[in-house]
């Protein structure tokens, strides 16, 4: 259930970003054209992350309770001070999940290869 009407947060910034490809991107030269193309690449990052970012956080609170870690500090210090040595396929599992979560979000270009 959602407490707000539509559109979305994700719509809303969806809108913005395709504004300024369609229009605004078009029409600027030099710095400001920069500037708009980090400002779509911003808005698509949070997209991206309006949208997967509850199913990831779930997931990786799933995978540090695997280890029996409550949080990345703990998993850290866990790490750091040898307790999860017998575990080291499952910490890289973890770690490289977390990774292709983050760059899904981030930029999933570099996922394709």
């Amino acid at each position: 259930m959602n407490l707000h009407d539509m559109p979305s947060a994700e719509q809303l910034v969806e809108s913005v970003r395709e504004w300024l490809e369609r229009d605004v991107l078009a029409g600027t030269t030099g710095r400001l054209q920069f500037h708009t193309r980090v400002a779509v690449n911003v808005l698509a990052m949070v997209e991206r992350e309006l949208r997967l970012g509850d199913s990831q956080r779930l997931a990786h609170a799933q995978r540090l309770a695997q280890l029996g870690c409550a949080d990345d500090a703990e998993l850290a210090r866990r790490i750091r001070e040898g307790e999860l040595d017998d575990q080291l396929a499952q910490v890289r599992a973890l770690v490289w999940a977390d990774v292709r979560d983050k760059l899904a979000v981030a930029n999933p270009k570099y996922l394709e290869r």
